[in-house]
């Protein structure tokens, strides 16, 4: 039976779109429980973006350690120990999730620990954990359970050899050698950090490039630093079949029609995500669908009032920092407080090395949509900064309207592009031209003046080049 007590607001998923929905709730004085099997952060904060970056961290800093002599630095015999780097990752995982909890409680937010069903519009009911059978009254429910790695239909993916991101952030031990089938953002950073550790490390992907959704030098770029490093790289490459025993995988590859085979002993599947609404949803709700993802108007609602959803649910971007916006104007929305605002414009992140960061419109999509523009690009090699820090290579570039100056697309592909592409993002969001970049003063020596320097290089201002 249904509590006596009705809530405002109950939210099924604990990821960066269900807690920060649940939690701007609570700001606003809300009655709001949020409904986690595991404990608050999602795939995100337990087995995705925060992890990874901790295990970048540690191969960035044995990376460096390995160069520690162009520093005037005698490292001596350097030992890793694999385990220890990956309890690191799970150790900042946990410390993060507590961040979570305290925000909870400091907001008021009951996190029910269990899987939540909509039973009914108003009505949801926990299907698993300790309050299993419990049934929660609410004016208000939004939808956050996010997505999982999609498997490949044909592969034997309970073996040990076969693993999806999840797998991988749990291994004990650096794989001998690994195929990676996918290189966009969670194939790329998997394969600059298993390949920092000593895995023979070969990256397939069916697009022409590395990083599909990139601008394309950025992508030959990342690709040459692959290629120096010793990964191999078989980019318009397609996986036919693939083999898996107790001793690896055996992978059929085809490229333009030339067949061959490779060996390795794990295959990491990094071909994207898929919606994740298994249980989540009773027979009763028929909530419209597109693709298989929920479909949300404008305000974040679904097909049926009072049932909002937000993040990778809906759809494509899936990105942590897209699922906390939309989760965030979808609660504003549904309480009145200020019209929500939908995703236009939003930063991309890969997190290996180099680092590659954009926003906006790349190159070819400036020329799909027949815009008449300008490009300029300035090489971190020409930035004092970089140059000490040992990591100058990449470059920054800038797409600017041609009649206007304003600002299309931004990539960095560098030393802290992930930091570095915020200024273009705000610049973007503004509707600053190229001379509002290179009118601002940036500090010397730093990384950032290259942002300054680009956005002179659109009409031939730039000092350094």
């Amino acid at each position: 039976m249904a509590e006596d007590i009705t809530y405002d607001l109950v939210v099924i998923g604990g990821g960066p779109a269900g807690y920060a929905g649940a939690i701007r709730a609570g700001q606003l004085g809300k009655k709001v429980a949020c409904i986690e099997m595991e404990r608050p952060g999602g795939t995100c904060l337990n087995w995705g973006c925060i992890p990874t970056k901790a295990l970048l961290k540690s191969a960035e800093l044995y990376d460096d350690i390995k160069h520690a002599a162009d520093f005037g630095i005698t490292a001596g015999d350097v030992k890793v120990d694999f385990g220890a780097i990956m309890a690191r990752s799970r150790k900042v995982s946990d410390q993060m999730a507590k961040g979570v909890e305290f925000l909870f409680k400091k907001n008021k937010v009951e996190h029910v620990v269990g899987k939540g069903r909509v039973l009914v519009p108003g009505m949801v009911e926990i299907t698993d954990g300790e309050q299993k059978g419990r049934v929660l009254k609410t004016k208000n429910i939004l939808l956050a359970t996010g997505c999982r790695p999609r498997r490949l239909p044909d592969v034997d993916h309970s073996s040990p050899n076969v693993l999806t991101s999840f797998e991988t952030l749990q291994l004990k031990q650096c794989p001998k050698s690994i195929v990676i089938l996918g290189a966009g953002a969670i194939g790329v950073e998997f394969a600059y950090f298993l390949n920092t550790f000593g895995a023979k490390v070969h990256l397939v992907e069916m697009k022409p490039t590395l990083l599909p959704i990139e601008d394309e030098e950025v992508a030959r770029a990342v690709e040459r630093a692959f290629r120096k490093d010793g990964i191999n790289i078989l980019t318009g490459t397609k996986s036919e079949k693939i083999t898996v025993s107790p001793k690896g995988v055996k992978v059929a590859l085809d490229k333009n029609g030339e067949k061959s085979e490779i060996e390795a002993t794990h295959l990491l599947v990094a071909i994207g995500v898929s919606a994740y609404t298994e249980g989540a949803i009773s027979d009763k709700v028929k909530l419209e669908t597109e693709k298989n993802y929920i479909k949300v108007n404008d305000s974040y609602q679904t097909s049926v009032p009072g049932i909002y959803a937000a993040g990778d649910v809906i759809g494509p971007p899936w990105l942590a920092h897209i699922a906390t916006f939309e989760a965030v104007n979808a609660v504003n929305g549904m309480f009145e407080v200020a019209k929500p605002r939908r995703v236009k414009v939003f930063p991309g992140c890969t997190y290996c090395r180099p680092q590659v960061a954009s926003v906006g419109l790349t190159e070819a999509a400036c020329k799909e949509q027949g815009l008449a523009y300008r490009v300029a690009k300035f090489p971190f090699a020409a930035n004092g900064k970089a140059v000490a820090l040992n990591h100058a290579e990449g470059f920054v570039k800038l797409i600017t309207g041609e009649k206007h100056g304003e600002i299309l697309g931004a990539h960095i592909v560098g030393p802290e592009a992930t930091e570095l592409i915020a200024e273009y993002g705000l610049a973007i969001q503004s509707e600053l031209t190229w001379e509002d970049i290179h009118a601002a003063i940036h500090a010397h020596p730093t990384l950032s003046e290259a942002l300054g320097e680009a956005a002179a290089a659109i009409h031939g201002e730039a000092i350094h080049i």
